[in-house]
């Protein structure tokens, strides 16, 4: 697969199972959810359609509270499959918007949920950017086997901020000057 640069045009965002009974066992959950939101914030900046997801929300609680507060008009997407693939109303939030075949992937946990969406969308033939400071597992240890999997694979490894940029492509637009605090602090 040819991979090419994160175009908006292009680009959805998936955040994957940031949930209020998940993310606290996180291993480095504030860098997860701190990155989560700016990658959140760059998609309000340059109107990239997001798809936020919940593992089993009656058992692991619903999204975080500053996600739903970051994107008050999303509605997340409860699923039983770790895979986003998985779920029907997740193939078809996808293909509501033809053209897109890029994804920006952040959650947890990146050897679980997060890797067997990375899979599902490769197969698929998306072409699939990781932030990989934006996802989290229990262990550090899965973390990276989870983000070596899905390199390995045909992934892109990124980061939030190589993505931002990548998006934004130019720092004379309204959507830098919208995120620059963000990308700085």
């Amino acid at each position: 697969m040819n991979i090419s640069r994160l175009a908006p045009e292009r680009t959805f965002v998936v955040l994957v199972d940031l949930q209020e009974k998940l993310l606290p066992a996180i291993e480095g959950n504030d860098r997860v959810l701190r990155n989560g939101l700016v990658i959140l914030r760059l998609a309000e900046a340059l109107s990239l359609p997001v798809i936020l997801t919940t593992q089993y929300r009656q058992g692991l609680g619903g999204v975080v509270p500053e996600v739903r507060a970051a994107v008050p008009k999303a509605e997340p997407l409860d699923k039983v499959a770790f895979g986003c693939f998985g779920s029907e109303e997740f193939t078809s939030r996808l293909g509501s918007l033809p053209g897109r075949d890029q994804l920006l992937v952040a959650g947890i946990e990146s050897h679980i949920c997060v890797a067997q969406t990375v899979l599902g969308a490769l197969q698929r033939g998306y072409e699939v950017h990781v932030a990989a400071d934006a996802v989290g597992s229990r262990t550090e240890e899965n973390r990276r086997v989870g983000l070596d999997r899905m390199e390995r694979s045909g992934a892109v490894r990124s980061s939030t901020e190589m993505a931002s940029y990548e998006l934004l492509g130019r720092s004379d637009t309204r959507a830098f000057k919208q995120m620059l605090p963000h990308l700085k602090g």
